[in-house]
């Protein structure tokens, strides 16, 4: 299983930006992806972006595509979340979640790359509020 921190989290102004990280261990030779999920008060956890480690292949939802980027350092074992022109409704608390993407060589399939019950791993969470 592999172990989850997020950081970087804090209280910004309606446009401000935020670096989250999730630093990563416990990865075996399998690939896997990093996601990560948000969830406001009283609303469900929303998947947002996912990169696989291997390809750098990414995913975005539509509620953050072309505000915020994902990329990850294979070397530091760090994905990080670049969240630009915050707005008021990304405040939540946002959690990233690791899944195999190959198990033995073989490609694991998924409903999408953000299918929640497809991550094994979890980290703790980071709280961003966007406040004026």
């Amino acid at each position: 299983q592999v172990q989850l921190v997020e950081s970087g989290g804090g209280l910004v102004h309606p446009g401000g930006s935020l670096r989250l990280s999730c630093a990563a261990a416990g990865f075996t030779s399998d690939d896997y992806a990093i996601a990560w999920f948000r969830q406001a008060p009283g609303k469900r956890r929303e998947g947002i972006s996912s990169i696989t480690l291997s390809s750098g292949n990414t995913y975005y939802a539509d509620s953050v595509k072309g505000r915020f980027t994902i990329s990850r350092d294979n070397v530091k074992n760090t994905v990080y979340l670049q969240m630009n022109g915050l707005q008021l409704e990304d405040t939540a608390a946002y959690y990233c979640a690791a899944r195999r993407t190959r198990v033995r060589g073989y490609i694991v399939a998924v409903a999408s790359p953000l299918s929640e019950l497809e991550f094994d791993s979890w980290g703790q969470g980071t709280q961003v509020i966007v406040s004026s």
